[in-house]
């Protein structure tokens, strides 16, 4: 039996290759013994999949039991899953078969497995390896000859690394893992599988079907669908009920998809544009922030000088000149000649940095502004900066700590800390 005879027989609607692949091998691996492990997120549909192994294997006619693990209580899954004695706690009334002793000749299906409990583990490792159990509260060794296969929506490696889940039951449990794709990587099948359940909604409750414009059929497939499967069923019957025009617009259908913070933007595909895209790592994203501040600062340093250059402002003499000359001094020794500090490792860039010359015939209190330029490297390290700030600002209000924090927008404690951090002076 093909792939396509599987779909039918089975219910399953796609194409996706993910899709395809993992019934492929459920098929391949039905008539072998080997556990499985499938895996994939919830509502994906991973529940077909063990009953597709056991229809295509030797044991097809023996039977088959699906136990949701997550579903037991942590104090009743031993009994559940093997079995209890008369009196072996509070409440045992009786002896009674567990889940694998009533599989014995058969499949049975754990899905849910990563909530297993620790202590069950190890009793589900012993039946893997030797097919061997005990009942709660009994002493004698039983013998079952049971398929194991199990599912889950955790991802077990995390599940190791955290300790919630063995591994060497994990590595016993996959020796021939499935993966089920998730349904944004099923793109191609979205509208398929909107389209099957609107019929199918249809004729049960006597309506015509639901049909979507233009706009809403691009809505529907460029929604990730964090729910999968089930979540994309059960919106379609919503609407399938709830809406008297049959024809569904975008506005419409987005009424129904429900708001889920990173889950409801639109399913990327690559193409030339996003792969040429700006920011595509974290590294040019800190380049960006670190080029905008360094043009920060030279539109600064330039509007200073057009201050002293206007006429509006030719009594910016004496004292004033004296600060402005000093700014600009220590902005260019820091640029020059920065400690060593951990910097971010970009091409040096050469600035055109207007500087301020200083006659000695006019003396100290008398700049004579002069429109020449100078190329120097500037410094792109952000403690370089902080520093370079703190003393314009410790500068500018003649070093009153509490007026220079105010204008920096900082706390006076965090700048008494910063000042005492860097060793600066004022």
């Amino acid at each position: 039996m093909d792939v396509q005879q599987i779909k039918q027989r089975y219910g399953i609607i796609g194409n996706a290759y993910g899709l395809n692949r993992a019934i492929d091998v459920a098929v391949q691996v039905a008539p072998t013994d080997l556990s499985v492990l499938i895996t994939g997120e919830s509502g994906t549909g991973k529940e077909v999949f063990p009953k597709i192994i056991h229809q295509h294997s030797a044991r097809k006619h023996g039977p088959y039991i699906a136990v949701n693990c997550g579903a037991i209580p942590e104090g009743t899954i031993d009994s559940e899953l093997f079995g209890h004695e008369k009196g072996a706690f509070t409440g045992a009334l009786a002896a009674r078969k567990g889940y694998f002793e009533e599989a014995n000749g058969g499949t049975i299906f754990l899905d849910e497995i990563g909530e297993l409990p620790l202590s069950t583990q190890v009793r589900l490792l012993r039946v893997l390896e030797a097919g061997e159990f005990m009942k709660v509260g009994s002493s004698k060794v039983l013998k079952t000859d049971v398929r194991v296969v199990a599912a889950t929506n955790v991802v077990m490696e995390k599940a190791i690394s955290e300790g919630k889940f063995r591994e060497d039951l994990y590595y016993r449990l996959s020796s021939v893992p499935i993966i089920v794709p998730p349904l944004r990587d099923r793109v191609e099948d979205i509208y398929l599988l909107f389209r099957k359940f609107a019929n199918d909604f249809a004729d049960r409750y006597r309506m015509p079907p639901i049909k979507l414009t233009d706009e809403a059929k691009e809505l529907l497939i460029r929604y990730r669908w964090p729910g999968n499967v089930r979540q994309l069923k059960n919106i379609t019957e919503q609407i399938s009920v709830i809406e008297k025009n049959r024809v569904i617009d975008a506005e419409t259908l987005a009424t129904y998809i429900p708001y889920h913070i990173g889950d409801n933007l639109p399913a990327l595909v690559e193409t030339e544009s996003t792969a040429k895209s700006d920011f595509s790592n974290e590294r040019e994203i800190l380049y960006k922030v670190l080029f905008d501040m360094k043009n920060d600062m030279n539109d600064l340093k330039k509007l200073v000088l057009e201050m002293l250059q206007d006429d509006a402002c030719s009594d910016v003499k004496g004292e004033h000149a004296q600060i402005i000359k000093k700014l600009y001094d220590e902005g260019e020794g820091a640029l020059m000649n920065s400690p060593a500090t951990p910097t971010v490792a970009t091409p040096v860039t050469t600035v055109s940095t207007p500087k301020i010359h200083y006659s000695e015939k006019q003396g100290h209190d008398d700049p004579m502004i002069q429109d020449t330029e100078e190329f120097v490297e500037e410094s792109l390290s952000l403690v370089d900066k902080e520093i370079e700030l703190i003393k314009k600002a410790l500068a500018k209000h003649n070093g009153k700590r509490k007026y220079a924090a105010k204008d920096l927008g900082i706390s006076e404690r965090t700048l008494y800390r910063k000042i005492k951090e860097y060793n600066i002076e004022g």
